[in-house]
């Protein structure tokens, strides 16, 4: 765990990671991840760790980070999308139904907002669901109809696991979209809720994006003029085709080429 003074010292800039298919793919660590991590703090450099995953709590992802690497990040730097959507659903709305898994339950709970089962709640908030089935889907589309604010944490269709792609957040978003005729209200990057909570915890005068993702990692970054670096270890295969407005300023092949890149760019 990282100390008091760690924290508060000067550093050069922050880096902000994404997580699945950076550091980690499923549940093995990316080789070299915790010393690629370990080599850029040695340098000066904050990192803050930013998932569009909403299945887990903030001490969650940081014992999945370090269960399946090594490194061990302090809570104050990790930012979910749970969060973001919580974040931004006590703005006007005090109850909720949600689509999701026991984190994202928790997350409104903190700030404030009333998880319900039943009648037309203020917001309706999706994220991931592995346990979805057609009942949930049908009352969420109905809460939507009749009135509540339809709120996503994210919109990823798909992430990125050791056997390939699975469907994401966003695929159960694009469900209750096309039966509800409501476009969601999308909290996680690239969009400002998440945004919001990130540049928060940017320390230095310089900030990196690492991600696997160019349509949410890279376009955050390109939004709000942060550096930008694409893995390939993730949802972004080598040598596959980046559309010109999603162009990350650096491309490597895993996150053990990150330290030695951000050295070498003035």
């Amino acid at each position: 765990m990282r100390t008091d003074s760690t924290l508060q010292r000067d550093h050069k800039g922050t880096v902000v990671f994404d997580l699945d298919g950076v550091v980690y793919v499923g549940s093995a660590g990316v080789p070299g991840a915790a010393e690629a991590m370990e080599s850029l703090e040695r340098d000066g450099w904050y990192l803050v760790f930013a998932t569009n995953n909403s299945t887990r709590d903030v001490a969650a992802v940081a014992n999945h980070i370090a269960d399946r690497t090594g490194f061990r990040s302090h809570d104050a730097a990790i930012v979910t999308s749970a969060m973001a959507a919580a974040t931004w659903t006590t703005r006007g709305h005090r109850s909720a139904f949600v689509v999701g898994e026991r984190a994202l339950c928790e997350a409104l709970v903190e700030v404030g907002v009333k998880v319900v089962t039943t009648g037309t709640p203020d917001a309706v908030v999706v994220g991931l669901d592995r346990d979805i089935n057609y009942e949930t889907l049908a009352k969420a589309s109905t809460m939507i109809r009749n009135g509540s604010t339809f709120v996503a944490t994210n919109t990823d269709a798909t992430f990125p696991t050791m056997e390939g792609p699975v469907p994401g957040a966003g695929s159960i978003v694009a469900a209750i979209a096309t039966a509800s005729g409501v476009e969601p209200i999308a909290c996680g990057k690239p969009f400002d809720p998440m945004i919001d909570l990130i540049t928060q915890r940017i320390r230095g005068e310089v900030a990196w994006v690492v991600g696997d993702r160019p349509e949410t990692d890279i376009a955050m970054a390109t939004r709000v003029g942060w550096r930008s670096i694409l893995v390939h270890t993730g949802i972004t295969a080598s040598g596959s085709t980046v559309p010109d407005r999603f162009m990350p300023d650096h491309r490597c092949a895993s996150i053990t080429d990150v330290p030695g890149l951000m050295a070498e760019v003035p």
